[in-house]
């Protein structure tokens, strides 16, 4: 069984687009996708209909819950050119859109080959704000997601490919098809990666399985082309953060 598992476009219906037609040539069996989906970009109509016609179970994040919420998450901080896109997401979006986002759900588990489940979330099965990095301490990492084994474990929110064992078995992050980037820039907000990223797990039946991290090139220059032609409130700063690199 192959499970395409796709996170964080941010609005960025290029991007989607170029890993949607790089699914459809790996002959997958399923695809779920870990949130982050809409808001962000300056496509998240786009998006959202693209979502609606594959039809894949989709995992609420943060960003999505900041467009039914106006941008108001707990103590989050955000800086006023992200309220003003999240609100204009937000009218973009319509009813039809929120309606959308409110059918997201907290966690999606997948059954595959061999007896196998995967426990998909957005930060960890608790929070969508929750943190998992390379660096994390591994403690901290078994309280998040030890009590869930053997589940295999997938989330996103972090915008960055990883793999890590935990107990007998692993959480694996697909990284972010919309917004791809270095942690270790200084850029505020960081620059965005040329290309979309995702990943695919293979389960049999005698339980093995693999994990494929893929990275496939899209056109900037077109979405750059979408950014100034949306409406998007701060395009100046969207452009500069997917200027090519």
């Amino acid at each position: 069984m192959r499970v395409a598992v796709i996170s964080d476009m941010h609005g960025n219906a290029v991007a989607f687009e170029a890993v949607l037609a790089d699914i459809e040539g790996q002959k997958v069996d399923r695809v779920v996708c870990l949130g982050d989906a809409l808001q962000g970009g300056p496509q998240p109509v786009a998006v959202a209909n693209r979502l609606r016609e594959i039809g894949c179970p989709v995992v609420i994040g943060n960003a999505d819950q900041e467009v039914l919420t106006g941008g108001q998450i707990g103590d989050e901080h955000l800086a006023e050119w992200q309220r003003d896109v999240i609100n204009w997401s937000a009218a973009q979006l319509g009813d039809d859109g929120l309606d959308l986002i409110r059918s997201f759900q907290p966690t999606v588990t997948l059954d595959l080959a061999g007896g196998r489940q995967l426990l998909c979330f957005h930060g960890s099965p608790a929070s969508y704000n929750e943190v998992i990095l390379p660096e994390t301490n591994a403690d901290e990492v078994q309280r998040m997601l030890g009590s869930h084994l053997p589940a295999l474990m997938t989330g996103g929110h972090t915008h960055l490919q990883q793999i890590r064992r935990v107990g007998d078995s692993v959480f694996f992050n697909p990284g972010s098809v919309g917004l791809p980037f270095d942690r270790s820039q200084a850029e505020a907000p960081p620059l965005a990666d040329p290309w979309s990223e995702y990943a695919i797990l293979t389960t049999d039946e005698s339980g093995d399985y693999s994990i494929e991290f893929r990275k496939i090139p899209y056109d900037l220059a077109a979405f750059n082309d979408a950014i100034r032609s949306s409406g998007v409130p701060h395009a100046d700063i969207l452009l500069r953060r997917y200027s090519k690199r």
